[in-house]
């Protein structure tokens, strides 16, 4: 009972000082909100299942792990490794995100044995043939965007802050982003993404969240949809394990070649 009192104050408390903020002062203070109660989680590994559908609506899917590190004063690190199907077996994505500073991503290819740096232009390409891009892939850092504070509005009975996202970051594949963040756990439920000639390009929807730790959310599927292509790709995350001791070690570019 106690807690639900004290979430009903933060509440209100929270509703109080965005009522006297401009637009862009409180989609920034929504985003800082969103970034604290999300901080502090140490390190976690799930599993994760990719669908991936044609505009014809064939299927192909590929399983693979993801760890993550946060990192204090910088964007978090984290390894995806695929394991299934055999063709992508072996195949590894590391990510070091910054804020205004590039991301810095590898890709391990095994058919070629062979590490290869993406390029910063090219952050917009498709990740492993998915409608998800490399630069949707990293964790989302406070410092890479600008906010607005549009509207609010309830989607599929959730009360959400609608918020307008420019990337201050260079060679984005967007000009903007429209998200829909819960109001109630502070995370996102919707994100439009925008391409660079303002036309809608994608959606990705977040659903099937649990808590963990007794404070920390994570969506259990996410689906983006390509308007423009007609394609799709559902990420089905499971098994979250949380503060399992990984360290830097863990996230090293020298030893992409012998991650399982």
């Amino acid at each position: 009972m106690k807690k639900i009192f004290y979430l009903i104050s933060l509440f209100f408390s929270m509703s109080a000082t965005l009522h006297a903020m401009t637009d862009e002062e409180k989609g920034y203070a929504i985003n800082r909100e969103v970034e604290r109660r999300d901080s502090g989680f140490g390190d976690s590994i799930h599993d994760a299942l990719m669908v991936l559908r044609n505009a014809q609506g064939d299927e192909s899917k590929r399983e693979f792990t993801y760890k993550t590190l946060e990192m204090t004063g910088d964007g978090d690190k984290e390894l995806g490794v695929f394991h299934r199907p055999a063709d992508v077996k072996g195949t590894a994505i590391l990510t070091y995100a910054h804020g205004l500073k590039p991301d810095d991503q590898w890709l391990y290819l095994p058919e070629l044995k062979r590490v290869k740096r993406i390029s910063t232009v090219n952050k917009s390409g498709p990740f492993m043939g998915s409608e998800f891009a490399y630069e949707d892939i990293a964790s989302w850092e406070l410092e890479k965007y600008k906010y607005k504070y549009l509207r609010d509005e309830v989607i599929d009975g959730h009360d959400c802050f609608v918020v307008e996202n420019i990337p201050a970051y260079e060679h984005s594949g967007y000009v903007r982003q429209l998200e829909w963040i819960d109001k109630t756990i502070y995370q996102p439920r919707r994100i439009d993404f925008y391409d660079r000639k303002n036309t809608l390009l994608k959606t990705l929807t977040f659903s099937d969240y649990s808590q963990y730790l007794g404070q920390y959310w994570r969506a259990g599927k996410l689906e983006m949809v390509n308007h423009q292509n007609g394609k799709s790709t559902s990420l089905i995350r499971t098994n979250y394990r949380f503060r399992i001791g990984l360290t830097e070690n863990d996230f090293m570019e020298s030893s992409l070649k012998n991650v399982q």
